[in-house]
């Protein structure tokens, strides 16, 4: 994959670029603010630019190529379904529906044997909480301030950090403080101080808010864009049992972390539950088409036999979304993928990033599983004062994503944190290579204090 090129066209890139910034709404940004990469081609975990610059995809791009760019089995599929059936409406069945669905329950338990199919995450976490309004008869829904579920109009109200700020619309949403070892909203000393407490203010929320008023709690299993947070032990069972003893439906939003990131199809597989609904989108086809879902567990999905469910997508289950995610899900499993993130992870990348830390001052923590990993940059390792305010951006931080674009290394920055997540199929050689280059950036990290 390393020896893949492009023919430069400064030209060509040129004219992109200014289409680009005259005609292009670009999301989350100050339309004058950007300067976008012009993007000529892309293979393994590399992109090129048209003056034939390569770039290292270090945070697969919104952490979804779990199996890399141009996959040439998922572009076959893609390819094939396209020449047979491109189009049809969600009614129809057919068989790269039919197929993905069952390659997509087949990785969970009996208990949950029905998927229903959306255009993305965002809208995947709506249906989820619609499901679990109708089934419980309750409204509210709980989620965790470092959270991000979509920018749709109650998955952003779920969503906890600054990007529901300019967009509360939706109702019935409230919002509790999940544990976080590193920067402890419980003052914890250990993670399992921190997990215990972390249980007992989410029981308090609870209770205060008044258990039978309560539809689901909605979490990422692994905290993705707000921080790249693992649980601390014995929380994520905590939660079930809290869901359990008050009949709330436990979300689990495996959109960022599920098909493969940290080394396992769902990240949930790591602790020890089962969710009673299953969001997913991003890795299930690394991204090659838009798609998401919910798996259902098999009571809820029962209710809607003989009774209308009040939800729906034109493009629900397309067919070149369903084919590009039963040739991903082959991949992941036919070579490796799994095995190679948790054992790239666990013994190349995991290390190699805490040696960095070790290297720079200007890292305050390492932290992650799998192929999906997050350093927090601060200013003083004592204090913890992030090189960025939280929820903004800094001049410090602007020097450092610079420092890595310069250098060929792209990753996921959110205001203080450089995300790692790069595609799970990686290499030890290409993640050394990587982090090779991201010493450097570290190096100007330590220079801008």
């Amino acid at each position: 994959m390393a020896n893949v090129t492009h023919q430069p066209d400064p030209v060509e890139g040129q004219r992109v670029y200014e289409l680009d910034r005259a005609h292009v709404f670009q999301s989350w940004a100050a339309q004058a603010m950007l300067n976008p990469i012009a993007v000529a081609s892309a293979h393994g975990c590399f992109l090129w630019d048209y003056d034939g610059k390569r770039y290292f995809d270090f945070a697969s791009e919104f952490v979804f190529t779990n199996i890399g760019h141009q996959h040439p089995r998922v572009i076959e599929a893609i390819v094939k379904q396209a020449n047979e059936l491109c189009t049809v409406v969600p009614p129809h069945a057919i068989a790269a529906r039919s197929d993905a669905a069952a390659l997509i329950t087949d990785l969970m338990p009996d208990t949950h044997n029905k998927v229903f199919f959306t255009n993305g995450g965002a809208d995947a976490n709506e249906n989820a909480i619609r499901m679990a309004r109708i089934f419980t008869g309750r409204d509210k829904v709980l989620s965790a301030y470092r959270s991000y579920h979509g920018n749709t109009g109650g998955a952003i109200v779920a969503t906890g950090d600054q990007r529901r700020w300019p967009n509360e619309y939706a109702t019935g949403h409230v919002h509790f403080s999940g544990p976080f070892m590193y920067r402890s909203p419980f003052w914890s000393d250990s993670l399992e101080q921190e997990s215990q407490r972390a249980l007992e203010h989410l029981e308090e929320v609870i209770r205060h808010e008044g258990p039978q008023t309560i539809a689901a709690i909605l979490l990422e299993t692994v905290v993705g864009g707000a921080g790249v947070i693992e649980p601390p032990p014995g929380y994520l069972q905590g939660v079930r049992a809290l869901c359990d003893k008050y009949g709330i439906i436990y979300i689990a939003d495996e959109v960022m972390c599920g098909f493969g990131r940290t080394g396992k199809w769902f990240a949930f597989e790591h602790y020890g539950v089962l969710p009673d609904l299953v969001t997913f989108a991003k890795g299930v086809n690394s991204g090659y088409v838009p798609m998401g879902g919910i798996i259902i567990r098999n009571d809820i999905a029962a209710i809607f036999d003989n009774s209308y469910f009040p939800g729906g997508l034109t493009y629900s289950g397309h067919p070149l979304a369903c084919a590009s995610a039963i040739a991903n899900i082959e991949v992941i499993r036919d070579e490796g993928v799994l095995e190679n993130a948790s054992e790239v992870g666990e013994r190349v990348l995991g290390p190699g990033l805490r040696q960095l830390m070790d290297r720079h001052v200007s890292v305050g923590d390492v932290r992650g599983i799998g192929m999906f990993w997050a350093l927090e940059l601060v200013k003083d390792r004592e204090t913890k004062e992030p090189f960025a305010p939280h929820h903004s951006s800094s001049p410090q931080m602007s020097a450092v994503t610079k420092a890595a674009r310069d250098r060929g290394l792209l990753m996921y920055v959110v205001s203080n944190r450089l995300h790692v997540c790069p595609p799970c199929n990686t290499t030890a050689d290409e993640i050394r290579e990587a982090l090779a280059i991201l010493d450097q950036v570290l190096t100007v990290a330590d220079e801008v204090l």
